[in-house]
């Protein structure tokens, strides 16, 4: 019997989420790891760009970690990724409140993540669809 490569390994892509949580922590703390201030780019409302493409990500992370684990139905692996990072992104906002230089509690930023979660888990669907 072979072993699984390790980009169909459930362990490999739960470190992976991990570590993007982690991640994710660290820079909702403020100065040390979010500089204050402007992005380099001059774009309204480029946070939102970039809350986006980090939960995009983060999806396809938790996509492939639940898919390798379970090989749920499409329907339910959507739902469970977007529901949970979707509270991710609460909890992201509500614990941003507390640190100097960081606003927290914005619904713009959650609907970001989530409509990122959404995306990230559609596209792994997309990417993935031979595999059931």
């Amino acid at each position: 019997m072979s072993a699984k490569p390790i980009r169909q390994s459930s362990r490999f892509w739960s470190i992976c989420f991990v570590l993007w949580f982690i991640l994710l922590n660290l820079l909702s703390h403020g100065d040390k790891f979010h500089p204050p201030g402007n992005f380099v780019f001059d774009i309204p409302h480029f946070d939102k760009i970039v809350h986006f493409g980090y939960f995009f990500g983060g999806s396809g992370l938790l996509s492939a970690a639940f898919f390798f684990a379970a090989k749920p139905r499409w329907r339910k692996l959507i739902v469970f990724v977007t529901i949970t990072l979707s509270l991710i992104g609460i909890w992201d906002e509500f614990h941003q409140s507390f640190f100097e230089n960081r606003t927290g509690n914005d619904p713009g930023d959650w609907l970001a993540d989530t409509l990122g979660a959404v995306c990230g888990a559609l596209v792994f669907r997309l990417t993935h669809k031979k595999l059931l």
